[in-house]
């Protein structure tokens, strides 16, 4: 399956600043067996979404080839929070600052059809992300990842002009910050 991992984080960590703690999580992904990356966008820096009263946030999207025979959809988020937790996460306040958050934001079958959870995983695991199609700082990432994204039928960049404009504008690349692995 195609897997989309959507990246955040806006607090320093053990690693360095946001963009290094992002970097780690990647790499160590990447370096998973079983997983591939197909596509990464460039790193961006995006003002808090929910609670603003924060610094702004590193944002990125991986896309990544993940073997059905070594991960179930619900293997692939624990992968994912694991990184989190290597990162010392800590969930204080809802949309609050963080070290790192990766977020799995879609999946798609080897024939490229979109899986949906539909409750099968309850609430452990909704996919999509149920606020992925109205969050610039997740849609403007995933476009620079994969041009021709769609997601529940509809082209990512009728999503993302679909969004309020201080939230697209407000969100800009970082050309000169490498991450990805």
């Amino acid at each position: 399956m195609r897997a989309v991992l959507a990246f955040g984080a806006n607090l320093p960590g053990d690693l360095g600043d946001p963009a290094a703690q992002i970097a780690h999580a990647a790499a160590s992904l990447a370096s998973t067996e079983g997983i591939r990356v197909l596509a990464s966008s460039r790193m961006f820096a995006t003002p808090p979404w929910g609670v603003t009263d924060q610094a702004e946030f590193r944002n990125c999207v991986l896309i990544v080839d993940v073997e059905d025979a070594l991960f179930t959809p619900v293997d692939l988020l624990h992968r994912c929070q694991a990184e989190e937790q290597a990162a010392h996460r800590v969930r204080d306040r809802h949309w609050g600052p963080r070290t790192l958050d990766v977020d799995l934001v879609a999946l798609y079958s080897e024939a490229g059809e979109e899986i949906r959870s539909d409750g099968r995983w309850g609430e452990k695991l909704v996919v999509p992300h149920a606020w992925a199609h109205a969050r610039a700082f997740v849609l403007v990432p995933w476009q620079d990842a994969d041009p021709s994204a769609t997601l529940g039928g509809t082209p990512v960049a009728d999503l993302i002009a679909a969004c309020p404009e201080e939230d697209v504008s407000g969100v800009r690349a970082l050309p000169d910050v490498a991450w990805a692995p």
